[in-house]
């Protein structure tokens, strides 16, 4: 006979219950003693793309202190990095991922996010990834009963009979796992719930961008000029917006351009879709504006092109030669005076420096104090949850995070007669004044924290509750790193409400966050996505096929359909200059 259950040999179970809340109370009053909160364990998926066609996904388990003090004297937290899958995606360099929102959570079914990667091979491919942590290798059990099977014993029997069957299964794929993780030199929690779903080949050249504005849609950006809309129910394009080819007349040739010969640069670099789902903004080589695009109607709703003087003031045409210069390389929605209204202004970032513009479509001010290194990657960061007000996060070519306050109170205004970021070059007589600099808040990474090479993509992910907020900052480097850092919120607040402006350094900037731990991924690091993972809920099982009702449409983008056809003829007259 086997050995029975522990708790078929309580006659009572009130003890029990008795003594967990005993541990529960004594634990509660520790914090209390020593003036801090115990630190919690969160999870978080991290997918990178790289130059050698890699796609590389790691978990990194971390022990967050909740209740650090703010100057850094707290628990030093800890991170655990496996590997959880590794796929050749692509036959070129991948040059962009996105994440979908997770799956509805339904009882006793597994939550799922969809990952896809954008590549120089013209293909989009898309993965099914699990929102759950990977199941560690648990220790065997007997059997209850030694009873033979199907002798007293139902239908609830055999479904338990099944249910313990698949998980030994599982604890065949961990002890696997775990025996793979004693050769190979970092920890290996295969997840065999991530797997691929197929590869979308309606772009014709490099795909630049990829975005999932909601579970049900799929947006892609690609240097053919063509912005397509893909249902994730079937898979099937909705529509493809064409923006217009730009003059090579007109716009002229960088050094070290690409473009065929006798052809011009062109394609669409980046987008930016409004919250509200109707609105969304382009980017494009080989062009000094951004487009604005009707996402109800697939059509174009206006240009918007960039002004001499502010691109001027931001350094184009001083590092790309007499030829071309002011294309924008990023945009993105934000809400930097946090009036609770939503986003109410919007960041284009150039080569060197990024231009911020209300919602009245002129410039508000510019970000960079000086144009010495260049930029890869901007995003905004909420720091109020309560007003909704956001920092402007850049990354940068010296290893830097850089936070900039574009509020209407922190802007400051340069001297009119001093160029801004070079001095060597005089303002035009016909210039006018000055753009205000948005404040230099703080900083992370740098030489002061170890990192010196190039930050070319991040996440920015929150933990912990309301009182104590926490960010968690994963970031990708060209040298094949990923880098995870924590951050308190009221960090950012306070060095927000500190002296500083256009004059901040590198040398006189706070510096703020702590480096958890570092992860060797042996790639050249082009892109990074990361996501925090959800726990397991008890009784949870993984489903082959997908619902349709995950990929319902809720509304967004009512006037896309894939019988739309396209007026390009409308575009033409809209010419950058």
């Amino acid at each position: 006979m086997g050995k029975r259950k522990r708790a078929a040999d309580v006659p009572n179970g009130a003890a029990a219950p008795k003594s967990t809340s005993t541990k529960k109370a004594r634990a509660s009053e520790e914090p209390r003693n020593n003036e801090r909160i115990a630190p919690s364990v969160v999870t978080v998926q991290i997918v990178t793309g790289s130059y050698d066609r890699i796609l590389h996904g790691i978990t990194a388990t971390l022990s967050l202190p909740s209740g650090s003090r703010r100057d850094g004297s707290g628990t030093n937290g800890k991170v655990e990095f496996a590997d959880t899958f590794l796929f050749n995606a692509h036959t070129s360099a991948i040059r962009c991922l996105a994440l979908s929102p997770p799956s509805a959570p339904e009882p006793g079914r597994a939550q799922k996010v969809m990952l896809a990667s954008g590549s120089n091979d013209e293909r989009i491919n898309v993965y099914n990834i699990s929102a759950h942590p990977p199941k560690r290798q648990q220790p065997q059990q007997e059997d209850d009963d030694g009873e033979p099977e199907g002798e007293g014993e139902g239908d609830q029997g055999k479904q338990g009979r099944n249910k313990n069957k698949k998980e030994k299964s599982g604890n065949s794929g961990s002890s696997m796992n775990e025996l793979l993780s004693t050769i190979a030199p970092r920890r290996i929690l295969e997840d065999p719930r991530n797997r691929e779903l197929g590869t979308l080949l309606h772009h014709s050249a490099s795909v630049t961008r990829l975005a999932f504005p909601t579970r049900a849609k799929l947006l892609s950006a690609s240097e053919d000029a063509t912005v397509g809309v893909t249902r994730t129910r079937d898979w099937s394009l909705l529509s493809a917006i064409k923006a217009p080819a730009p003059a090579a007349a007109l716009q002229g040739r960088p050094s070290g351009d690409t473009a065929a010969l006798g052809a011009a640069p062109r394609g669409v670099v980046d987008f930016a879709v409004h919250p509200s789902m109707k609105l969304m903004l382009t980017v494009g080589r080989g062009e000094r504006c951004m487009r604005l695009w009707n996402l109800m109607t697939a059509r174009k709703a206006g240009v918007l092109n960039f002004g001499r003087e502010a691109l001027s003031q931001v350094g184009e045409g001083r590092h790309h030669g007499a030829l071309l210069g002011g294309e924008g390389r990023r945009v993105v929605w934000g809400a930097g005076e946090g009036e609770g209204d939503g986003e109410d202004e919007f960041c284009v970032a150039f080569d060197r420096d990024l231009l911020v513009y209300g919602m009245d479509s002129t410039p508000k001010c510019r970000v960079m104090p000086d144009h010495r290194t260049k930029i890869h990657e901007v995003c905004y960061v909420v720091t109020d949850a309560e007003t909704d007000a956001a920092l402007l996060a850049v990354s940068t070519e010296d290893g830097r995070i850089l936070f900039f306050s574009t509020r209407s109170e922190d802007l400051t205004t340069p001297a009119p007669t001093s160029k801004p970021g070079s001095s060597s070059t005089s303002m035009p007589s016909s210039s006018s004044p000055p753009l205000p600099v948005a404040k230099l808040v703080a900083q992370l990474g740098g030489k002061e924290a170890g990192v010196t090479g190039r930050i070319k993509d991040f996440s920015v992910l929150r933990a912990g509750g309301e009182e104590q907020e926490q960010l968690i900052i994963p970031t990708g480097s060209s040298d094949g790193k990923v880098r995870i850092f924590t951050l308190a919120t009221d960090e950012l607040n306070e060095a927000r409400k500190s002296k500083g402006g256009e004059a901040a350094t590198a040398a006189t900037t706070k510096q703020v966050g702590r480096l958890l731990g570092t992860y060797e991924t042996s790639n050249r690091i082009t892109c990074l996505e990361a996501f925090v993972m959800i726990p397991r809920p008890e009784g949870a099982e993984d489903s082959e096929d997908e619902d349709a009702g995950e990929y319902a449409d809720e509304g967004e983008f009512e006037g896309l359909s894939g019988d739309e056809d396209e007026d390009d003829d409308e575009d033409d007259d809209d010419d950058s200059e």
